[in-house]
């Protein structure tokens, strides 16, 4: 629960990917909020090595999550989690400002944080060892600090960003996991503390285990890769 073939809304999602991004492709994110909510969901898993072409026409460039809601597609995790709060309670709260404050961080943390932690992951991943990675980290790191500086000081002794749990801490505890092995959040302890009660929610438990449950152990071959599960 709550993946059910039959139900009304499907997310879709990659069949493999490799070791370190098992865990963080970003479907992740409408997983977490369906758990949270216990509303239903099918998937469809799609060949991250040969992308099926008509999955071209729901996301232009290929990627995931894009979700069917009854006929209704949508693409990017901000505007699926934005759909599923507006049609389900319990991942926005009531109160306006509270509502707002969701709305603000929900933006801010795919604005805001998460294309620095991007850029971290091409100069420490993908870019290791080129020079040009190595000259840019030092004033990356730095920038990404000060970005999360402001952010620890405006949570402050809060457990959540805008009150109760809403879908604003499914996109910041999801970006923040993007700082991976280094130091950033260890030198921040309510940065850290907050990540550790995200993560702690069976929701996330849940989802994280559903994803992980979906990637085959082997890439399947672009021979005879169709793009879908069966």
């Amino acid at each position: 629960m709550p993946i059910d073939p039959q139900a009304r809304l499907t997310i879709t999602g990659f069949d493999w990917v490799p070791d370190f991004a098992r865990g963080y492709v970003r479907d992740l994110r409408p997983r977490w909020a369906c758990e949270e909510i216990g509303l239903p969901y099918a998937e469809r898993l799609i060949s991250a090595v040969e992308r099926p072409p008509s999955h071209y026409a729901d996301q232009p460039w290929g990627q995931v999550p894009v979700i069917d809601d009854g006929g209704i597609r949508l693409f990017e995790s901000g505007a699926i989690l934005l759909h599923l709060a507006q049609k389900h309670a319990g991942l926005l709260p009531d109160e306006p400002q509270q509502r707002a404050d969701a709305l603000s961080w929900l933006f801010a943390a795919f604005n805001s944080v998460e294309p620095m932690m991007f850029e971290l992951g091409q100069v420490t991943l993908f870019a290791a060892g080129e020079q040009w990675a190595a000259l840019r980290k030092p004033s990356l790191m730095a920038f990404i600090g000060e970005r999360l500086d402001r952010l620890a000081a405006a949570l402050g002794e809060r457990d959540w960003l805008a009150g109760p749990f809403s879908i604003a801490d499914i996109a910041m505890a999801t970006v923040l996991r993007e700082a991976g092995d280094t130091d950033l959040l260890d030198e921040r302890p309510v940065l850290a503390a907050y990540l550790a009660r995200a993560t702690a929610r069976p929701a996330f438990e849940r989802a994280l285990a559903a994803q992980l449950a979906a990637f085959s152990d082997h890439p399947p071959s672009p021979s005879d890769s169709t793009g879908e599960t069966p």
